[in-house]
């Protein structure tokens, strides 16, 4: 910006000294552009997005200034340029002021904190763009340069908007003066000209515009996925609860939300501040010495005054009656969000429900939760009602409005009818930007909820980080073989602890058993040790360069194919087919053989069983040097379940079994036993036995 800043301040002087060495140039065209250099100058800290749209601006404001100049000095044809305005390039320098004006609003800084990211991105993409063929650049400049070109040709779009109003006006004043020559001239050559400009400009703007959403939801996505996942972080966020409902809707329908309403409203309030400034500035100058009607009293820009009135007035109503509704679109997102979730689930537990016949009671819940979505509907209805209300009447009334204000003048004789419907157009483009946020207060309200959830959603994965950075384990890797903690404590996330362990090693080689009573921290134990359970204290010694793979009651198993299932976490492709087979067949689950490359939702297909035995599949192909297993064989047979210890030490006799487990069958599988003894204040500490044999 400090480059910039001084080459417009430059660019400036050398203005300043030709206006004072002559009068063809306004005095205000240099002095508007200094001010522009010391905005410029201010603007140095400002977001990488806004420094965009200020740098693009500007460049605008040094367009229309030169554009005047060359105008002023007879170089360019009016048919090209029109009749610029002095008022344009100050139009221009002040929109700049005011966007670094914004840039200092809480809110806007929110939206900012939520854009940035993908523009200050150094990922490197490509991008096939005719005619230069496929691009390698980072990322950050080929969305910078998207939004670059997106909004120049906005802007263009909006200058063809302003000659096509200078047309109009001559061209009707050919028509009432009957001017054939002049009419059919306008028509073939102008008319023709920009509408096919027009025409391929918007085309263009509409293709490149659709690739930055694309490019920029794909980005934000897999940013938000990758923090969401990484480092357990969404494990922490649902222990924690708070602001974290609803996760795949923040990261697939809001991050879609985002990034294209982001980028409509930024080139809506654009084209509608260009609109604004090109057409109040010709209803000025039209309107210049216009008295009040009935008066002789003289309004310098009359016709601008009645539309700022007349839009500023229906803004602040719609303000007023459609307020309530971006908090009531937050609430329905999060609503429906839920009773989503609801369906979601019952499918997932859908024989559980059944087994237990609890459909009537899940009706009742579901219905509860459906409740909310309708009440919350019916809110909605009654501000929208009102709303819709006061802005159908509002629009009705401007397609007349327009020529009510300008007739007296026309009638009067002191305008043609070219004029007066170049009034009525430029009253309605003025009129309809000040009515910016009348037309889209809805959307408008909407995309606060958008931004809100997306902020709520980014301080529930930062207070997770921040959990799992303040988390006062100590973890060291050691030479020895064995695993062991020492001076451990773990507490629930209230803070209560459930469990205190002076010293305990788990020995390689030796397998183990971990028993006590339901809540006495078993499991807990081996969250801490895997490194995921951020809430407690103690040094945690593992051997260096040890693999380690914990297997829950509740294995996890992903949709897509069978195969994928099996060799999950590892990614597709990393076992071949007969590795795979072999595996299944390990753990008796010769009927799934034929079956791998079959793509199902197989929770919903195995049995919790089948399910437990596919898990301990993935021990067999990971092959990892300590396993921890948390009540993994829980749902199998006895018979099944000494099988599968059988068939983990015949296939991996170099891995260290570490057991949590109720069945007394189980001690024959382990050669030693710590037992949870709960103590003082419910507080449960491990004490090792020996005598895991005798004792059953």
């Amino acid at each position: 910006m400090r480059i910039a800043s001084a080459a417009v301040a430059v660019f400036g002087a050398v203005l300043l000294l030709i206006s004072l060495a002559g009068d063809r140039l306004s005095l205000i065209i240099p002095l508007a552009t200094l001010a522009l250099a010391g905005i410029l100058f201010l603007a140095r800290s400002v977001s990488i997005y806004l420094t965009l749209l200020i740098s693009l601006v500007s460049a605008v404001q040094i367009c229309l200034t030169l554009i005047h100049v060359l105008r002023a000095s007879g170089l360019v044809s009016p048919d090209l340029v029109g009749e610029p305005s002095v008022a344009m390039p100050i139009a221009a320098t002040v929109f700049v002021g005011v966007l670094l004006a914004i840039s200092r609003i809480p809110v806007i800084r929110t939206i900012m904190s939520l854009t940035d990211p993908y523009f200050e991105s150094r990922d490197v993409g490509t991008l096939q763009l005719w005619p230069f063929g496929r691009i390698r650049a980072q990322e950050r400049w080929i969305g910078l340069g998207l939004v670059a070109v997106v909004i120049a040709l906005q802007f263009a779009l909006v200058a063809i908007s302003v000659r096509f109003n200078y047309w109009n006006r001559d061209w009707f004043n050919a028509i009432q003066e009957k001017n054939g020559e002049e009419f059919w001239r306008l028509l073939l050559t102008v008319w023709v000209f920009w509408v096919v400009v027009f025409v391929v400009v918007a085309i263009y703007q509409y293709v490149l515009q659709s690739t930055l959403e694309i490019r920029w939801r794909a980005w934000l996505t897999d940013f938000y996925t990758a923090r969401w996942l990484g480092d357990a972080n969404h494990y922490r966020m649902t222990i924690l609860g708070g602001q974290t409902d609803n996760p795949d809707q923040r990261i697939q329908e809001d991050v879609r939300k985002f990034t294209s309403t982001t980028m409509s409203f930024t080139l809506r309030i654009l084209s509608q501040v260009s609109t604004l400034v090109s057409f109040s500035v010709i209803l000025w100058s039209i309107s210049a010495d216009f008295t009040l009607p009935g008066t002789d009293i003289v309004v310098p820009g009359l016709l601008f005054w009645i539309a700022l009135v007349y839009a500023a007035g229906a803004t602040i109503v719609t303000h007023l009656i459609g307020r309530p509704l971006i908090r009531l679109n937050f609430l329905q997102e999060r609503y429906e969000a839920d009773f989503r979730f609801g369906l979601a689930r019952l499918r997932e537990y859908g024989e559980q429900v059944a087994l237990l016949e609890g459909e009537k009671a899940e009706r009742q819940r579901l219905g509860s939760r459906f409740d909310r979505v309708i009440d919350n509907w019916y809110q909605l209805i009654a501000v929208t009602k009102r709303l819709i209300a006061f802005t159908s009447f509002y629009e009705n009334s401007n397609s007349v409005v327009p020529f009510v204000f300008a007739a007296p003048f026309y009638f009067s004789g002191k305008i043609a009818l070219g004029v007066m419907t170049q009034v009525a157009s430029a009253f309605g483009r003025v009129e309809g930007a000040l009515s910016f946020f009348i037309n889209f207060y809805q959307s408008l309200a909407d995309y606060k909820a958008v931004i809100d959830r997306l902020t709520s959603f980014e301080d529930s994965m930062a207070r997770a980080r921040k959990v799992g950075a303040a988390q006062a384990f100590e973890f060291e890797q050691t030479n020895g073989p064995d695993l062991s903690v020492s001076d451990l404590r773990l507490d629930l996330p209230n803070g209560r602890t459930i469990v205190r362990a002076h010293s305990l090693t788990f020995r390689a080689g030796e397998a183990t058993l971990l028993v006590g009573p339901s809540g006495s921290g078993k499991s807990t134990l081996f969250r801490a040790i895997a490194g995921i359970w951020p809430f407690g204290e103690g040094r945690i010694e593992t051997p260096a360069g040890a693999t380690m793979m914990l297997l829950p009651q509740r294995p996890y198993i992903p949709m897509g194919t069978l195969k994928g299932a099996v060799a999950y976490p590892a990614l597709d492709g990393a076992y071949d087919d007969a590795t795979v087979i072999a595996a299944l067949q390990a753990v008796r689950l010769n009927h799934l053989v034929e079956r791998l490359d079959e793509e199902e939702h197989w929770t919903h297909v195995l049995s919790l069983g089948e399910q437990q035995r596919l898990a301990i599949t993935r021990a067999l192909l990971a092959r990892p040097d300590w396993l921890f297993l948390d009540e993994a064989t829980a749902a199998l047979d006895e018979p099944t379940e000494a099988e599968v210890y059988r068939v983990i030490r015949e296939i991996l006799p170099d891995t260290t079994i570490v057991s949590i487990g109720h069945r007394s069958t189980l001690a024959e599988f382990h050669d030693r036993r710590i037992e949870m003894r709960p103590g003082e204040g419910g507080i449960s500490e491990p004490v090792a036995r020996q005598d895991v044999v005798a004792a059953q």
